[in-house]
């Protein structure tokens, strides 16, 4: 099936220059307009995506997800938009879904199955299990809300399309450390913002859930040492959400 016309792929990026190549290239199998929302790479990223004739427009960071993804909005004219990250890629079956909705009149939002690879691993359960995620919709049915774990808002019905993302994630401990500190003092931030508080007793409960829901309900035990590692790191994580909040609270 022949690309879709009607189509932009928006891709978020900074210092992305490791993947910008691939990311695009695989985008260029649906569509010819790819759109780069930069916030401010200071490696080859932007050289590099134009090189591989994709659209590069800037937007300072100013910690929010959600609006850098609505800043999309303002660069393209097309009825249908698609949101990739830089380190995901579409499969086959995927690549001819896509088209396939793009080249047709429907009015939906379309979730896809994305498969996670992390540290040299693909999980199949916990906290990095498979996950599907809202991409695709009619451009003016949907805005994004919240700075960080964003999420699309759209009245249209939801369909799941064929195929899959695979998303290869961290490469390294350092790099998931690196975006665990970024987000969860985003997250602490916004929520403070708007008037959430804790205490470092539900710090701790909330930590020790989350190492519960990823290792036993969500079966992360399955995975053998990958799925405990991976527990303790959401335990991690969660604890500093709320340690974050926490200190917030404390300064005033």
């Amino acid at each position: 099936m022949d690309k879709a016309d009607n189509l932009t792929v928006v891709i978020l990026t900074k210092n992305e220059e490791k993947n910008i190549v691939d990311v695009v290239r695989n985008a260029s199998r649906v569509t010819d307009d790819i759109l780069i929302i930069d916030s401010g790479s200071t490696d080859k990223t932007v050289e590099l995506a134009e090189q591989e004739n994709a659209k590069v427009v800037y937007r300072a960071w100013d910690n929010d997800f959600a609006a850098q993804r609505n800043f999309a909005f303002e660069h393209t004219d097309k009825e249908w938009i698609l949101y990739l990250d830089a380190d995901e890629r579409l499969n086959d079956e995927l690549v001819e879904a896509i088209k396939s909705v793009a080249n047709s009149s429907a009015l939906k939002q379309y979730s896809i199955v994305r498969k996670i690879h992390a540290f040299g691993f693909e999980y199949k359960h916990g906290i990095f299990k498979p996950d599907e995620v809202l991409r695709m919709f009619p451009t003016n049915s949907v805005k994004w809300e919240h700075k960080v774990h964003e999420r699309p808002i759209c009245a249209l019905p939801k369909e799941r399309l064929a195929g899959f993302i695979e998303h290869y994630t961290y490469d390294s401990w350092q790099q998931w450390w690196d975006k665990a500190g970024h987000y969860t003092s985003i997250w602490a931030q916004d929520n403070y913002a708007k008037g959430k508080r804790t205490t470092l007793a539900a710090c701790l409960v909330h930590s020790i859930y989350g190492f519960i829901r990823a290792y036993f309900i969500q079966l992360g035990f399955v995975d053998g040492w990958s799925g405990l590692y991976s527990s303790f790191q959401h335990s991690i994580y969660t604890m500093m959400k709320y340690l974050k909040l926490y200190e917030l609270e404390q300064r005033g």
